[in-house]
């Protein structure tokens, strides 16, 4: 019953999000503020990841593929279907659950624990939309970040192909073998769902969370923790449903 109490909440949660909006200079700049914090302050993080494990994916695909029957392009085709259908979109939401989550979880915890979403409600303000509607609007950039891993992925594995000695035009034609661009709105699609839940699971458990300064951290936990499973459950029906 807990469990559908608080499926319940969240629901409504995030339609009171989308009412009684603040004045648009405020939401405006609220926006722009939430880009800079979730979306471009990844950017490092992500890049860092993408290009290591891009070569790290394509090293793998070469050892399995060491028999001289086998063309060096595939390597380059592994790679990119392994990098835009799964790493990407899927792996990369999982380490920006924990990144951008525990943020939106721990600045929302502590506007509640320090009585500032009182006093914002208080004030005839909608803490809601204040709060969560801006983090919902600046992850949809988050595509952008996502196509960012994509390429970082793929340059990654050409360059650990070329100090391992397979030629680079193997690699390239392997990537451009059999392209389907359905494959890449599939990604597209898993992305944006992506971000609407790294942008309410981690608000959610900030704004209804109780207690004092250590229960934040404890709601960061839980945030990281039932973000990364819903992610996964998701992907696993918009897999079934799109690529089935």
């Amino acid at each position: 019953m807990k469990y559908l109490r608080d499926i319940g909440k969240y629901f409504l949660m995030v339609k009171l999000s989308f009412t009684k909006p603040c004045k648009k200079n405020i939401l405006y700049k609220l926006v722009f503020k939430e880009i800079n914090d979730l979306v471009l302050d990844s950017i490092p993080i992500v890049s860092i990841l993408s290009f290591f494990i891009g070569g790290v994916v394509s090293i793998q695909m070469a050892l399995n593929l060491e028999s001289p029957l086998l063309s060096k392009t595939l390597i380059g085709f592994a790679t990119r279907q392994s990098v835009i259908l799964e790493f990407a979109p899927t792996f990369i939401s999982i380490i920006m659950a924990g990144k951008v989550g525990s943020y939106i979880t721990s600045s929302i915890g502590t506007m509640r624990v320090t009585e500032q979403i009182d006093a914002l409600e208080v004030m005839g303000i909608n803490s809601l939309n204040y709060l969560v509607f801006p983090k919902i609007i600046a992850m949809l950039m988050y595509p952008f970040i996502i196509t960012f891993s994509m390429f970082l992925g793929l340059l990654g594995g050409l360059l650990a192909m070329t100090l391992t000695g397979v030629p680079s035009e193997a690699y390239i034609q392997g990537i451009q073998m059999d392209f389907d661009i359905f494959h890449v709105t599939y990604s597209y699609i898993k992305t944006l769902v992506f971000s609407f839940i790294l942008a309410t699971v981690p608000a959610f458990h900030g704004f209804y969370m109780k207690g004092g300064a250590l229960d934040v951290g404890k709601a960061s936990t839980q945030s990281f923790y039932w973000t990364s499973i819903i992610i996964i459950i998701v992907n696993y029906i918009i897999t079934q449903l799109l690529l089935s």
